[in-house]
């Protein structure tokens, strides 16, 4: 595997109890990328990333993670992959400075190492003056950090990242978003999972959609927008948005869906459309660019995922 290859899996596959979750995939990350893997419950990506760490052995195929095989290798390789689970598992017993230093001990280091590593992390994590607080007393923005933080204590090649901020506010979120940025900008690799997808717009440089074990999709954000979707869209409801659509003459080229009580209209312009609103008292619209969301949703359908 070349140098600059972090990831390389070909022909992936994986089932449970007869049921294919993961179907023939082939994927390769480069050295600095930040790849989102998006895709509703049950799409396999999950599996996806348990494979990639080496705490699910794929059923057929090739993987290579930091050029070692997995999984005969996998114990190697995670000595050089940060990972931040999807639910905190920090130690309850311990300070914050603690969690940090029991981590790095996990990885062989000495004390004489880890001291100024983890003033530094205590630092980007920006908990400088949380370092002897107890985990109990920090908010859930500050343990997602302190997460992110423990995650670097081996100065990984690879961060791997399960739905990183689930359940923060605003706030948090962005923080963490700042935090990531500065990782890519030092160029470590990294690969987010994520439900957001303001969040893999942001961060991420590639975007792989899976669904039912399959790759679906694989590119930069913007160019699966221009690739999947048309490019301006128009939502409508409000009492009365199914007489108005009964006037309505679509141009060929605009395509429709609706969703509970909003239609949501794509095409390539649709300002003629929007005239058509004056006078309907009650309506309410919102006209936009098309965004990953759309180009999501149209792959994947709109369905309920509740497995």
């Amino acid at each position: 595997m070349s140098p600059s290859v972090i990831v390389n899996a070909t022909h992936l596959a994986k089932s449970y109890n007869g049921k294919m979750v993961v179907k023939d995939i082939n994927l390769s990350i480069k050295k600095g990328e930040c790849c989102g893997i998006l895709g509703p419950n049950g799409a396999g990506k999950t599996t996806t990333m348990r494979m990639l760490v080496g705490h699910t052995k794929a059923d057929k195929g090739m993987l290579e993670v930091l050029g070692f095989s997995i999984p005969d290798r996998a114990r190697e390789m995670r000595s050089k992959v940060g990972v931040v689970p999807q639910i905190d598992n920090l130690d309850p017993d311990f300070s914050v400075s603690e969690n940090l230093y029991s981590y790095g001990r996990y990885f062989g280091y000495s004390r004489k190492v880890l001291e100024p590593r983890i003033q530094k992390l205590l630092d980007f994590a920006s908990l400088q003056d949380k370092a002897d607080s107890r985990i109990q007393s920090l908010s859930g923005g500050m343990k997602r950090r302190l997460t992110l933080a423990r995650s670097l204590i081996n100065e990984p090649d690879l961060l791997i990242l399960d739905e990183p901020t689930t359940g923060l506010d605003p706030q948090a979120r962005q923080l963490i978003w700042q935090q990531l940025r500065q990782l890519q900008k030092e160029g470590l690799t990294i690969i987010i999972s994520t439900h957001y997808m303001e969040e893999a717009e942001r961060l991420c440089d590639r975007i792989i959609v899976m669904d039912k074990g399959d790759i679906l999709a694989d590119n930069r954000p913007e160019s699966l927008i221009d690739e999947q979707i048309e490019p301006h869209v128009l939502e409508v409801h409000g009492e009365g948005v199914h007489e108005w659509h009964s006037t309505l003459k679509l141009e060929a080229g605009i395509r429709y869906e609706q969703v509970g009580e909003t239609r949501f209209y794509y095409g390539l312009e649709l300002k003629e459309l929007i005239e058509t609103l004056d006078g309907w008292g009650g309506l309410r619209y919102l006209y936009r660019p098309a965004n990953l969301e759309d180009v999501f949703l149209k792959l994947t359908g709109r369905d309920l995922r509740d497995d």
